[in-house]
């Protein structure tokens, strides 16, 4: 059996992490899939760099896979989180939710990204044509005063 909550550095299959919620009562699925962009803030990004603390981020991904069944009951999600570097236009997130109704579903799939960004330790760094920088927490709310995620 597939995890449906997984980090890994491989490249994420769309496919793969829809079937994982792929169901007979489900009438909806939606996908959140996360992309590298070129321009964040008026620089241009090269590429960039996740770095994760594994086992717990894989264990924060359940959790919020488990909230948002009981937010919204019938629904089943996956969550797939790619780190180490990526390309632009690579992608970092996939999230697959299945629900009876389309609803649950677009509620659900919003939930998990900003959940993820509270809550997952994982991190990135990006690369510009001016230079590097970890950008703190997923919400570029909590710096990293020494440059780079504490593991």
């Amino acid at each position: 059996m597939m995890d449906l909550f997984e980090v890994k550095s491989e490249p994420i299959s769309i496919e793969e992490v829809t079937r994982k919620v792929e169901r007979r009562e489900a009438g909806a699925i939606t996908t959140f899939i996360g992309t590298v962009r070129e321009w964040t803030k008026d620089k241009r990004t090269l590429y960039l760099e996740y770095q994760a603390y594994e086992p717990m981020a894989a264990k924060m991904l359940a959790q919020i896979g488990k909230e948002a069944e009981e937010k919204w009951p019938g629904t089943k999600m996956a969550i797939s989180h790619r780190i180490g570097r990526l390309e632009i236009s690579d992608i970092a997130v996939i999230i697959a939710v299945s629900s009876p109704h389309r609803k649950a579903a677009y509620e659900a799939n919003e939930y998990a990204i900003e959940r993820i960004k509270d809550i997952v330790p994982i991190w990135k760094k990006e690369h510009w044509d001016s230079g590097e920088e970890w950008i703190g927490n997923q919400k570029e709310t909590v710096p990293y005063p020494s440059g780079r995620p504490h593991l």
